[in-house]
């Protein structure tokens, strides 16, 4: 690849100017005809078009229909119907039925649900698996040393629920719907909507019927308007909207950057006699290296047939282009210790999030703005070492509702948009930020010369002290500067697939679901063109082929103009967002697709 690279300075210069453009050309083939960065109005192909949209007047749009959306939905109208108040309540939603798009481990705390639902076991909540045993390891490569959990640390899942997330996301949507919340899913939430005095109107579904080339089809058809008094972005962790939103109003300023995993998941049918409902077990080590934040969950669930989730996270501040958090998940199921629960045993499910690691120390210095707020993963409530948030979002969610209509009903605001003035206290009152204040120490205590043995012996000395020792530690450099050159990192090359416990990349994708409109423009867009070849391939020897977890982007020669250039096959995506974190130059910006279109998760 430098020899190519000389070659091409060397020939620029004895080009002349009409050839250069031509072999320009050539060698940066167009790859992004999105609208959003080929504005739509200096385009002759839609001259035309009628861009009129309809428009639905509501109180409060919640954009997401996770815990967060969800809680937040059915709190609004709970507390309007003690009020005998009549509110009009909708979530957008952008999978194709709501949960689609949910994946977690997941361990619940039911803290929340037990406030928002308290009756939720005799309305059938599929809540069916209580913790019955807990473990902690370190694995070396051929051993497991067992690391005690304390009663009321954060490792300690007593009293905690194994859950299939995108089920209990399911059934807190029919509780929604029973209350009167209007659901729309299949409906992505394209753009943020805005009052001539800046605050937030609503928000805008996305348009359908575009051409993979740009151009308006036959059935080109406008999105909906959805205009609000307070909309409530809920959108999860590293959300399209919610991140133009911290931008526009500065929620970041004063804030740590957010730093990020990569959490990879597997729904397995193992043998009977190595299944023990309620059974989690948690690991660290082995397959990463010291420098390499992550490790791996395994969960025992009660269903109608012996069922596990499986996972590794990876820390998406790595520094060696080379790993493949897929690969090192794959290669986690080999381990000694491991293997032998995935033995004559039946993979079912797949798929993959970004999940925040960043903690207490990066959660938005402002939580709301005038005409809405942020919740759940969009605002950064995840407990990085009781790798929960669930009951964080939903938390997040009901105090959003509640403040929402405290300042719909006083009506004193001076803004077209109504904020919920009160909801930042309310978090700062309440156990999400004494939770994540406590342990705001422990994920940057990694970040140190001894790398994950200096990081065990400072986080333990965290946990210890309850968060009170009189210092906040800080990230350091953002996730996507992270990575060193390819050619001064040790090269890892991973073990072949055996179909049996470890997979290759497309059979894995096949097992999502993912379904995505052929024929429209990729939705993982590219500021420039030429960064991908010029300084990922060349730099990095191309990372987004390997920290992609679907098969999304590959390097394919290109013929026509002698070197290699970027494929992006977009229909794979399963919308981790993890390109839009990693990618060294922030070049790639994640937008939505048409609704209904990415994973269909089963209960992930």
């Amino acid at each position: 690849m430098s020899a190519l690279l000389k070659m091409h300075r060397v020939h620029k210069l004895f080009t002349p100017a009409f050839a250069r453009s031509v072999s320009e050309a050539a060698k940066y083939p167009k790859i992004t005809t999105h609208y959003t960065l080929n504005p739509r109005e200096k385009d002759e192909r839609w001259k035309d078009v009628d861009m009129e949209r309809c428009v639905e007047e509501v109180d409060i749009v919640i954009v997401g229909g996770g815990p967060a959306g969800m809680s937040a939905a059915i709190r609004a109208k709970q507390l309007a119907a003690e009020k005998d108040q009549e509110i009009r309540v909708c979530v957008v939603e952008k999978a194709a039925e709501a949960g689609g798009h949910i994946l977690s481990g997941a361990v619940i705390d039911p803290i929340s649900l037990n406030e928002l639902i308290p009756d939720w076991k005799e309305q059938g909540a599929p809540l069916n698996t209580p913790v019955s045993k807990d473990t902690f390891s370190f694995l070396t490569e051929t051993g497991r040393i067992p690391i005690p959990i304390f009663k009321g640390w954060p490792m300690d899942n007593h009293g905690n629920y194994v859950v299939r997330l995108g089920h209990l996301v399911k059934w807190l949507a029919d509780q929604a719907e029973a209350l009167g919340v209007e659901i729309y899913p299949g409906c992505a939430a394209s753009e943020v909507l805005f009052h001539e005095d800046g605050s937030v109107k609503g928000i805008a579904t996305n348009d359908v019927g575009i051409a993979k080339n740009g151009a308006p089809k036959e059935t080109f058809a406008r999105g909906m308007e959805l205009h609000a008094k307070t909309t409530i972005f809920a959108e999860g962790c590293r959300g399209h909207l919610s991140k133009q939103i911290m931008q526009k109003f500065g929620l970041n300023a004063g804030s740590e950057p957010q730093t990020y995993g990569i959490g990879l998941k597997e729904v397995w049918e193992i043998s009977p006699e190595r299944h023990q409902p309620g059974l989690v077990e948690h690991s660290i080590g082995w397959p990463l290296d010291r420098f390499t934040y992550g490790g791996s969950f395994l969960y025992h669930l009660n269903e109608p047939t012996p069922t596990i989730a499986v996972g590794f996270v990876v820390g998406l501040n790595y520094r060696n282009p080379w790993i493949s958090p897929f690969q090192e998940f794959q290669r986690f199921k080999t381990h000694p210790k491991v293997r032998h629960v995935f033995e004559n045993a039946t993979r079912i499910g797949y798929g993959a999030r970004a999940i925040n690691e960043g903690g207490f120390q990066s959660l938005p210095k402002k939580l709301s703005f005038p005409g809405g707020c942020l919740v759940g993963c969009s605002a950064g409530f995840l407990n990085v070492p009781r790798i929960k948030g669930s009951h964080y979002a939903m938390k997040s969610g009901m105090l959003a509702a509640e403040s929402a209509l405290e300042a719909i009903n006083e009506g004193t605001q001076t803004t077209a948009g109504v904020e919920p003035v009160t909801y930042a206290d309310k978090i700062k009152e309440s156990f999400v930020w004494k939770d994540l204040y406590k342990v705001r120490n422990v994920h940057p205590s990694f970040h140190n010369p001894l790398g994950l043995y200096g990081g065990l012996v400072l986080s333990g000395f965290s946990i210890f002290m309850g968060g009170r020792e009189p210092w906040t530690l800080k990230h350091g450099p953002q996730d996507h500067e992270s990575l060193q050159p390819a050619n001064v990192s040790p090269r890892i090359v991973y073990p072949k697939p055996d179909g049996k416990i470890s997979f290759d990349l497309l059979s894995s994708v096949a097992l999502t679901g993912t379904n995505h409109e052929g024929d429209q423009p990729p939705h993982l867009t590219l500021k420039d063109d030429r960064i991908p070849v010029d300084h990922n391939l060349a730099i990095y020897e191309g990372p987004e082929q390997r920290f992609c977890p679907a098969g999304v982007y590959e390097y394919v020669p290109n013929e026509e103009g002698g070197n290699m250039k970027l494929q992006i096959n977009a229909q794979n995506c399963i919308h981790c967002k993890t390109c839009d974190i990693k990618d060294p130059k922030q070049n790639i910006n994640w937008v939505v697709p048409e609704g209904g279109g990415g994973p269909a998760y089963n209960g992930m």
